[in-house]
């Protein structure tokens, strides 16, 4: 469960339709072509009832979505030089303090069965395996379907 605990940041920005073209630059850094999204879906994406980004502007970001009980994380990417330097557990926190504020109870996400480092970073937030998507990214590599229970305290520290 995602626990009560500091879910703020202060490196971290509400990310805005008006970031979108940090957010892509950042994206772009992170993932091959065919899974980059570009400034246009961003804000696209932000401009979703329910939909929000986080921007830590060292190079970091996380889209997520929050509808009733359930919350999403569409995207969550830092550049190769931040990595290891525990930026995406930040995001990830702050996106579920986030989420449990809107009322969200649970927070899933997808993850390539390929990418080790982030397997282990979902594993130790305490995410658990529920599902798999089939050749579900462009390179054909399945998607890990994962899920958090996330705690109504945390929403009070949000």
């Amino acid at each position: 469960m995602i626990a009560p605990g500091l879910c703020w940041d202060d490196r971290l920005l509400a990310a805005t339709p008006a970031h979108a073209e940090v957010l892509a630059a950042i994206h772009a850094e992170c993932f091959p072509a065919p899974a980059r999204l570009d400034a246009a879906a961003m804000a696209a994406q932000l401009g979703l009832p329910g939909t929000f980004g986080l921007l830590d502007p060292a190079g970091a970001m996380v889209l997520a979505r929050s509808v009733a009980e359930q919350a999403e994380i569409l995207t969550l990417a830092v550049v190769p030089t931040l990595r290891r330097l525990g930026r995406a557990r930040s995001l990830l926190h702050a996106a579920a303090c986030r989420a449990a504020a809107t009322g969200a109870r649970e927070m899933f996400l997808e993850v390539a069965t390929n990418n080790c480092a982030a397997r282990a970073l979902y594993s130790a937030a305490g995410y658990a395996e529920v599902g798999r998507r089939r050749r579900y990214y462009p390179d054909g590599s399945d998607a890990l379907v994962l899920r958090a229970p996330l705690s109504p305290a945390a929403a009070a520290d949000g």
